[in-house]
């Protein structure tokens, strides 16, 4: 009974095995409505971590289904846009789909060993659909550049296959490891969002060298039918950006100023990120829900319940008369009241082979209070209690030692994750440039991007700014996957650009051009693609802001702002300017005695024949 005489709490388990419990909990609410409509001048319902799970499941299906709605069209219209012909942009949507079917379809067959868990579909769909989009693009822009030059199809294919398609399998690889990093959190649905990710950009790739030139060469001209009047014209020629190519001749000709202002900017915008503070914001739902409405008049009448600790005995002894007396003393030193206190609780499980003892502990299962009850707990009551006891094992369970071990987990593996991730980043770039300058330039500035990634979400989740308008109430903290997730996200897709574009930089560079006269050329001609697959991206982004859990926006807004940034102030200032501050010794190797070397062009083997020596 509450204080107030006018509420009654009922606990009970769900039936059955754990996993099941978001299933089986209907029944369980099925029945308490039936008690309802019995009672009507009575409030009966019921709340907890089964109905919760399956209340937030069921509207994250529903978001996602409404972000699919949202997303193809608006991709579809931008690629319109890029274009200007309707078979052309439905090259890239084809491929992010088909990579997104055949991945959910191959992830049946390691489901039944392996946790993949319903969120894992999710972030397949958003991930393949960005980098399925993204390789496309950088493909067909590639192949119509040829053409426009007056290559025939073949030969464009070839050329295409040779420039675009190595710069696909390079960010490939790079994305796969830094999707990768959740492998070594050692949390079992990071580790089945990983399978799935790394699998969706596997057959991304696998796509865009086979079916893709494929479709292409089966096409031929028929890829620009279904010209739209007022967009054709100008989509048709894939011409060098005029506005990136003059910013990136005032970069090259000044990078220490255009370059430190870049960098000035982005470090402003990363300062937030130093008050950043890391926790659990407790039920990441809207209030709206009727689970949550439950919880918190639950809350307000039984403050410190239902979420006790779960101590869970096991052992030969466990019906044991000892083991009895260190139940009881348990009992007497939380009776005082405290951190932790009454009433405490135990009955057998397993039939009869294990012991659940239930410890309320103060606070609301997260946050200072909780921690320091649960640490009391396990450090000093249950030694001196249960653990005297011969012949049994304890462990501790329950919201608020999963919430304090998931967090503790986290925050010991995420720099080995940053680590390892930098450093295989690192080995596949110098490889695929045959640097060792380009692959330290280009994982600082991607660290740079999700710096500054970091400090608005903190601005805007953490500190409350923009509530009204994404329609979320600030809890105060960031949840503790989130700056995991953003950073493993950002550094693989922003690797697509990067990537890419230094790969036409190196084409000039290979064909004898100096190096700030490669960094012109090659961005002037891959900007303008760069920056149509990031702004699809951060259309496809910005949609997840919309959705209803704050945690999904908070992912949404950090990765629309990130590769935005990247994009532009990244790619289009900062990489130039540190390249040209460089000059040739962006392309030096150990073993070489000199910048590198220059290796045959794919396209050409002279350096001042066709367009390429064209500067």
């Amino acid at each position: 009974m509450s204080a107030s005489g006018r509420a009654a709490l009922v606990t009970f388990q769900v039936a059955g095995p754990h996993a099941w419990a978001e299933t089986t909990v209907g029944a369980d609410q099925r029945a308490v409505a039936r008690v309802q409509a019995r009672f009507p001048h009575l409030l009966i319902t019921e709340a907890g971590s089964a109905s919760t799970d399956a209340a937030g499941n069921a509207l994250l299906a529903a978001d996602f289904h409404q972000a699919e709605l949202t997303s193809v069209p608006i991709t579809l219209i931008l690629l319109l846009a890029v274009f200007g012909a309707l078979i052309a942009a439905g090259i890239p949507l084809l491929l992010g789909a088909t990579a997104v079917v055949v991945t959910v379809s191959l992830l049946a067959i390691p489901s039944r060993w392996l946790p993949i868990g319903s969120g894992t579909a999710e972030l397949v769909l958003i991930i393949g659909m960005a980098v399925g989009v993204d390789y496309s693009l950088f493909y067909l822009r590639r192949e119509r550049e040829e053409r426009a030059a007056g290559a025939t199809t073949g030969a464009a294919l070839r050329i295409a296959a040779a420039t675009s398609g190595r710069a696909v399998v390079v960010s490939g690889l790079t994305v796969m490891i830094s999707l990768a990093g959740l492998f070594l959190t050692g949390i079992d649905q990071f580790t089945g969002m990983a399978l799935g990710t790394i699998g969706v950009v596997g057959v991304a790739v696998a796509g865009s060298l086979t079916v893709l030139p494929a479709l292409l060469s089966l096409l031929g001209p028929w890829a620009d039918r279904g010209r739209l009047p007022l967009l054709s014209r100008r989509a048709a020629a894939a011409r060098p950006s005029r506005l990136w190519s003059g910013l990136v001749r005032r970069v090259v000709a000044r990078p220490l100023a255009w370059g430190g202002a870049a960098t000035a900017a982005l470090i402003a915008m990363a300062a937030p990120a130093l008050g950043m503070r890391i926790g659990n914001p407790g039920i990441d739902l809207p209030a709206s829900l009727p689970v949550v409405q439950t919880l918190d008049k639950i809350s307000a009448a039984f403050p410190q319940r239902p979420a006790p600790a779960e101590v869970v005995v096991t052992g030969p002894r466990v019906a044991s008369a000892a083991l009895r007396r260190g139940v009881r003393e348990l009992t007497a030193g939380a009776a005082g009241g405290g951190p932790v206190h009454g009433p405490v609780s135990a009955q057998p499980a397993a039939n009869g082979r294990a012991l659940i003892v239930s410890v309320p502990l103060a606070g609301h299962g997260t946050g200072p209070v909780s921690s320091h009850a649960l640490a009391l707990l396990r450090g000093r009551l249950l030694p001196e209690t249960i653990g005297r006891v011969h012949g049994v094992s304890y462990a501790v369970t329950g919201q608020t030692a999963v919430n304090h071990d998931w967090s503790a987990v986290l925050h010991e593996r995420t720099p080995l994750v940053f680590g390892l991730v930098a450093l295989l980043a690192f080995a596949v770039l110098g490889l695929a440039f045959r640097s060792l300058v380009l692959p330290v330039v280009s994982i600082g500035l991607n660290l740079l991007s999700v710096a500054a990634a970091y400090g608005v979400v903190t601005l805007i989740f953490q500190d409350g700014h923009l509530q009204g308008l994404l329609g979320f109430t600030s809890s105060g903290v960031i949840a503790q996957w989130v700056p995991l997730f953003l950073f493993v996200f950002l550094f693989g897709l922003s690797m697509d650009y990067h990537v890419f574009i230094l790969s036409r930089i190196r084409e000039r560079w290979a064909a004898g051009a100096a190096t700030q006269q490669a960094v012109i050329g090659g961005i002037s001609s891959s900007a303008g693609v760069v920056t149509s697959a990031a702004v699809i991206m951060v259309a496809v982004f910005s949609v997840f802001a919309t959705l209803s859990f704050v945690d999904v926006k908070t992912l949404g807004v950090g990765l629309a702002f990130a590769v935005l940034i990247d994009a532009t102030l990244v790619r289009g200032i900062l990489m130039p300017a540190a390249m040209a501050l460089l000059g040739e010794r962006s392309w030096y190797a150990p073993g070489t005695g000199r910048a590198g070397h220059r290796a045959a062009n794919p396209r050409q083997p002279g350096p001042n024949r066709g367009r390429l020596g064209r500067e």
